[in-house]
């Protein structure tokens, strides 16, 4: 995902923008893996091979937003592994 798209997403949920963005992996202007974090209804998106997955609750992985949480939780802030709706860890 280009840093610049962070501009023009909202939030599926609540529509709120701009969007937080945590980068995990990156080269130049391009995050590969990371996350989107909404503060107005705490819910964190990912960044998995470039793309950002903004899908509403009903339509996301559990499992695997779980498993993205696990695998990345000493890198991504406290809000986010622990506090980020609808899952938690």
């Amino acid at each position: 995902m280009n840093k610049t798209l962070v501009d023009i997403l909202a939030c599926p949920i609540d529509k709120h923008y701009p969007l937080e963005i945590f980068e995990l992996i990156s080269k130049k202007d391009v995050i590969i893996e990371g996350t989107l974090y909404c503060s107005e209804c705490s819910r964190f998106y990912p960044i998995l091979e470039e793309i950002p997955i903004l899908l509403p609750d009903e339509l996301r992985d559990k499992k695997k937003d779980l498993e993205f949480l696990k695998n990345n939780k000493k890198s991504l802030p406290e809000k986010i592994v622990n506090d980020a709706s609808p899952w938690h860890l």
